[in-house]
């Protein structure tokens, strides 16, 4: 996520879109999951932290409900691609 993506709403839905390439070119969806995924006991450590100004803690808070925005597109990609019937 950069400065950029403040300003680009479309931003979470190219990221997922990029993750969902791998998934369609046989990379572990688990694996791409956790890539994307931040867990909420990693924002709760970083939040403890002593050292992290209120800005940069805030700043935290955005980047882990901008990887959920993400993790959620890729997982409804993902969820539509397993219910697309097959081609042969």
């Amino acid at each position: 996520m950069t400065a950029r993506d403040d300003f680009d709403p479309l931003a979470p839905q190219r990221e997922a879109a990029f993750f969902y390439g791998l998934f369609l070119r046989g990379h572990d969806v688990e694996t791409l999951r956790q890539d994307i995924d931040v867990p909420r006991s990693m924002l709760e450590k970083w939040m403890r932290a002593h050292d992290f100004e209120a800005c940069f803690r805030e700043n935290l808070q955005r980047v882990y409900s901008y990887r959920k925005q993400v993790l959620a597109i890729f997982d409804g990609l993902v969820s539509n691609e397993h219910m697309r019937p097959r081609v042969q």
